[in-house]
């Protein structure tokens, strides 16, 4: 099992999920704050869910949640506009559709019971399996109000019937207390039944419903994650993975690029940010939606996938580029510089944390440390987490001694302290750069180097998501689980989540300037920092503090 904190779905691509953050779009909580009546903020929510704009209800609902955290009708509508969205988002995951028609329904249903024995084992919580029911009972009803889920498994029956049956599930599923899983598996079966006989569901749909609703509404970082999926964040983790090597903007189409990684076939093909993608194949992007194309941009390493693209800013006719997958390596230091070369202010944004990430700080470091580096910047901003172990490596080349992070679950198996191992770390003086949306494996290291007194952290409280996930394996199907099984604790033993992790200089980055991504600081000009406050208060900081002789001395 990898222990992992975050993962963001990486696609063919590196694609980005809705949480932790809700990224992108609306993720400063600032525009929210300033509405504290919880009915305006149900009307405003009920508005999305009447455009089925899903993506949008769930950024709003998790914001309002977080304004009022006790109010249980909003937490109501944000765990149904979850449901819809993954509804959603699993239709555009060819691996799921397959399963939803799977011809081996008995084999899906040892699916569902390895999965609920692996959840009674493993959640961070005891769970009644009677909720567990609840879950998929819940996920079943709500596809079966999704227009494409119905053309897809039920697409003659009349809607009127669907909402019957729709409507009376749950009084066969929750009927009675479940004590086991294999009570729980025998509501499945009737449930599978009943669906066939009332409404001609098939059997595999159904069974699937339960599958997803069993994790689906565990916690907001738990799920049943496919073939592809399970593919998708192991290459995430390893920091390499096959495809074109180009990041999208979630849920837009035609697809737009985001970045594009050096050294990909779409960087060597000459793609920008900006630029659009108008087809894939001869598929275009705007009749399957945003998943659904990004998912034909998947494909084995070596094959060819043909490409019809506009560039933003130009109106001239659409151009066509025919590019091959292969394996590309995604950096996640980047960025690395000398900010102020005369008084040695270095600088380096850590994106994600994967098994190659203490590697390429090792690198890194030494660059800049023969470049005269006396103080150091790192940038935590819009970094979702990654890998548990790579936070751990990182936090150790800067700690002689103490501890790094706790993490406690319901056994033993997952209590571990992690502590200072390594020994002659860098003592550079060393400044954080955190805001909002630093989660989960930057909230270690963030809580690490400020509970230990090495640095200073500069910006906004992090986001606060203080549980560690297990990656596990299914025997059945080739398929995975990623369940949240410890909670984690900074060295002083607060609890992170839902608190964050607070800065020693607070410096809210203004809505126009607010940077959720990379800081383009190599294509700066030294001390230009210009729009980016939080990045000059700590250059300031830093030539203050060495100037004055404050900080420790710069070396090893």
């Amino acid at each position: 099992m990898s222990r992992i904190l975050c993962c963001a779905i990486v696609a063919t691509i590196a694609w980005f999920s809705l949480s932790p953050q809700a990224q992108g779009q609306g993720a400063d909580q600032r525009a929210v704050a300033e509405v504290a009546d919880v009915d305006l903020l149900l009307r405003e929510g009920m508005a999305f869910e009447r455009q089925r704009d899903w993506v949008h209800a769930v950024q709003h609902y998790e914001r309002a949640v977080r304004l009022w955290p006790q109010e249980d009708s909003l937490r109501r509508r944000l765990i149904i506009s979850r449901l819809h969205y993954d509804v959603g988002r699993r239709l555009g995951d060819a691996s799921i559709r397959r399963m939803l028609l799977h011809p081996s329904p008995a084999e899906l249903l040892e699916l569902y019971t390895e999965i609920l024995a692996r959840i009674e084992m493993s959640y961070v919580e005891p769970v009644e399996l009677t909720e567990v029911i609840r879950g998929g009972t819940a996920y079943l009803e709500v596809a079966l109000t999704e227009p494409e889920f119905v053309a897809l498994v039920v697409p003659k029956v009349a809607a009127e019937r669907l909402e019957r049956f729709r409507t009376s599930l749950h009084r066969l599923t929750l009927a009675n207390k479940i004590r086991n899983r294999f009570e729980a598996r025998g509501v499945v079966e009737r449930a599978v039944g009943f669906a066939e006989q009332e409404v001609g569901l098939p059997r595999s749909a159904t069974i699937m419903g339960f599958v997803l609703g069993a994790v689906a509404l565990l916690d907001p970082y738990s799920a049943f994650l496919s073939a592809a999926e399970l593919q998708d964040v192991e290459s995430q983790i390893e920091g390499n993975f096959v495809g074109l090597g180009v990041a999208l903007q979630p849920h837009e189409v035609p697809l737009r690029i985001l970045n594009v990684i050096p050294g990909g076939p779409a960087a060597e093909a000459g793609l920008r940010k900006g630029d659009r993608i108008l087809e894939i194949g001869a598929v275009q992007c705007a009749e399957v939606g945003a998943a659904r194309a990004a998912d034909l941009l998947r494909g084995p390493e070596g094959t060819s996938v043909r490409l019809l693209l506009q560039r933003e800013g130009d109106e001239r006719s659409p151009f066509e580029l025919i590019l091959t997958r292969r394996r590309v390596e995604v950096p996640s230091v980047e960025n690395v510089s000398m900010l102020d070369p005369a008084a040695g202010v270095a600088y380096l944004k850590i994106s994600s944390f994967q098994k190659t990430t203490a590697d390429e700080l090792d690198r890194a470091l030494w660059r800049l440390h023969r470049q005269g580096m006396q103080s150091l910047i790192i940038d935590l901003r819009g970094n979702p987490g990654g890998w548990l172990d790579a936070a751990v490596a990182v936090a150790d080349r800067f700690l002689d001694q103490g501890g790094i992070v706790t993490t406690r679950g319901k056994n033993g198996l997952e209590n571990h302290n992690y502590t200072a191992q390594r020994g002659n770390a860098w003592t550079v003086p060393l400044f954080l750069l955190i805001d909002q949306e630093s989660a989960s494996a930057s909230e270690i290291l963030a809580g690490a180097l400020r509970d230990n007194g090495r640095a200073l952290l500069i910006g906004e409280t992090s986001y606060g998501k203080g549980s560690v996930q297990g990656l596990f394996h299914t025997r059945t199907l080739n398929c995975g689980l990623r369940l949240t099984v410890s909670k984690f604790y900074s060295p002083s033993g607060r609890a992170i989540s839902m608190q964050g992790v607070d800065p020693n200089i607070n410096v809210p980055a203004l809505p126009e300037t607010h940077l959720v991504a990379k800081v383009p600081v190599a294509d700066q000009a030294p001390g230009n920092f210009s729009g980016d406050r939080v990045l000059q208060v700590a250059v300031h900081e830093a030539r203050t503090r060495i100037a004055a002789g404050t900080a420790a001395v710069a070396g090893r």
